[in-house]
């Protein structure tokens, strides 16, 4: 008997527990151009960043940063090509992707292709990265080669980073291959992205950054698809004021998600103090539980249209980023 009331004792404190817990916030309506948007992201994410940038370069017309990523539609819907040629153990086909980029706006199942002549792309290649070799971000300069001006393409890969996001303030060593994937190896890479995309930036903000990280409830956007319940947005004070910001997009590794790491990706990128002094709004979509290895639909698991427009992981950033943008203008 007092094993049942301790019993009815843990699952009453537990459900009380439960009921104390905040709702998650409502993503903000801001004063957001959203069609002066960028968007970022590491290995599945840089995958996914790819997809975004390409499918929806009216939206994302300013630029990518992909982190040990490749080229658009690299699986082509195989999880083994993903597995081989897109980690860089098999060529990958570069020309035969950007046939099929053109065929999927000619047949307007993404944006058209002139939105992307006029974006910047910063590639990172860590050169100690055990995961996806420099040969993979090769194949993505040659890919974008075909769209945008070689001088609106920038390589990086003489840091001797492992698979990871640098920053020049990280938890862990350069060469570190573990969660959650922040690695110092004193090179600030989302200030290099970020200047390289939008030009000269005002000097990031010393100290914590002096903006709001908002939990926010994504099922509002999606439920399913492998998307998480909560993101994270980083909102500088000016654009919590009415001030005309810009979005950019930051989306993490497979294993880098709030179920994995919490909000540690979203603090400690490096992107939140750049925003405070240039009015920028941070989104940190966040996959969940139903995605494989908490990583992004970059190869089919979820959708077999998983990078063109119609696809509901990218649906659902996409109206994030609605939301965002539907606040008043000045």
């Amino acid at each position: 008997m007092r094993t049942m009331k301790h019993l009815v004792l843990a699952i009453s404190l537990a459900a009380s527990s439960a009921l104390a817990q905040p709702a998650p916030a409502l993503l903000p309506a801001l004063n957001v151009d959203a069609a002066r948007s960028s968007v970022s992201g590491i290995s599945a994410g840089g995958y996914m960043a790819v997809q975004l940038h390409v499918a929806h370069s009216a939206r994302f017309g300013a630029g990518a940063g992909v982190i040990a990523g490749g080229p658009f539609y690299c699986a082509e819907g195989s999880v083994l090509s993903a597995l081989t040629r897109c980690f860089g153990k098999t060529s990958i086909p570069v020309e035969s992707l950007i046939e099929t980029t053109r065929k999927w706006a000619a047949d307007k199942a993404i944006d058209p292709l002139p939105g992307l002549a006029n974006s910047k792309v910063y590639v990172f290649s860590g050169a100690k990265d055990s995961v996806i070799p420099p040969a993979t971000s090769e194949a993505l300069v040659k890919y974008y080669a075909a769209f945008l001006p070689e001088k609106n393409i920038v390589f990086k890969r003489d840091v001797p980073a492992e698979h990871g996001f640098v920053t020049d303030e990280g938890p862990a060593a350069c060469d570190n291959k573990a969660a959650p994937f922040l690695n110092n190896c004193g090179f600030d890479l989302a200030g290099a992205i970020l200047a390289h995309i939008h030009g000269p930036l005002v000097a990031r903000s010393a100290g914590a950054p002096q903006g709001s990280l908002i939990a926010f409830d994504q099922s509002a956007f999606e439920a399913g698809h492998g998307m998480g319940a909560i993101g994270y947005v980083y909102v500088p004070k000016a654009c919590a004021g009415g001030e005309s910001c810009r979005v950019h997009v930051v989306l993490h590794g497979c294993k880098q998600n709030a179920t994995d790491v919490g909000d540690a990706f979203a603090k400690g990128a490096g992107f939140n103090r750049w925003a405070d002094t240039n009015r920028l709004v941070i989104l940190y979509p966040q996959t969940g539980k139903g995605a494989t290895n908490g990583c992004w639909d970059w190869w089919g698991y979820d959708d077999a249209n998983y990078a063109k427009q119609s696809a509901p992981q990218m649906r659902a950033i996409m109206a994030m980023l609605d939301r965002l943008s539907s606040g008043p203008k000045k």
